[in-house]
């Protein structure tokens, strides 16, 4: 049997995803389970992207942005930026939970609208945090890029569902 290494990653990169990462996590355990993300590669291909809505704001794939204008309903990060998460100048050092508060503070529509259960997809985060805290790549999803990829599919997350109380 394989020994599994709790430490922390040494890559400062793979630190800052784990952190945005475990911030949804946090998010989910205090009951915003619909609060979910996307990510991918930017341009270059040097920097992961990730943007956190809720699901209403998505498509039943659970992977793609449903159309339309939703500019309070979308926060982007890019590792371009490190531990400055969303441009905020007072995150760097910030633990997973005290970004949580800041996140439900200063996206107050996706706060509103992530509220609820969704043990699914909570439960897929959970493992794909796993991953990310062993420095596997699935652990980093990869949804869209510039140049052809191909998604596992034990990196796809649950559908969407309704919104359960």
């Amino acid at each position: 049997m394989q020994t599994i290494s709790l430490k922390p990653s040494t890559n400062a990169t793979y630190r800052a995803i784990t952190r945005l990462l475990t911030m949804i996590h946090e998010l989910h355990k205090a009951g915003y389970q619909r609060i979910r993300f996307r990510s991918g590669m930017a341009p270059s291909g040097l920097h992961w992207r990730c943007l956190i809505t809720h699901a209403d704001a998505m498509l039943a794939d659970g992977i793609a942005l449903a159309d339309g204008d939703r500019p309070d309903e979308v926060a982007y990060y890019s590792t371009g930026s490190q531990d400055g998460y969303f441009g905020w100048t007072d995150a760097p050092g910030r633990s997973a939970r005290e970004l949580g508060m800041m996140f439900l503070d200063r996206f107050p529509m996706i706060a509103a609208k992530g509220q609820g259960r969704d043990w699914a997809y909570a439960g897929w985060l959970t493992e794909v945090l796993g991953c990310a805290e062993r420095d596997e790549k699935r652990g980093f999803p990869i949804w869209f890029a510039d140049y052809p990829i191909e998604i596992v599919e034990a990196d796809r997350p649950p559908p969407i569902v309704s919104s359960i109380a």
